[in-house]
């Protein structure tokens, strides 16, 4: 009869940061991230009609 022996398996090699670094680090990228993105959507946002509408539509008398 065969014996079944469970042993663990070995750990893979991975470097990994030490706590305070790895949190420093996703800080920063964070912080970058959000502060250099290139897309601002205030400068999007439409604020009313423009001159050349205005310049169609003659202004109404009431």
């Amino acid at each position: 009869m065969a014996t079944i022996i469970s042993a663990p398996l070995p750990r893979p090699a991975i470097r990994t940061e030490s706590k305070p670094f790895a949190e420093l680090r996703a800080f920063w990228r964070a912080f970058v991230a959000k502060a250099f993105h290139p897309y601002r959507p205030e400068l999007h946002y439409m604020r009313g009609p423009g001159p050349a509408w205005r310049a169609k539509h003659p202004p109404r008398s009431i």
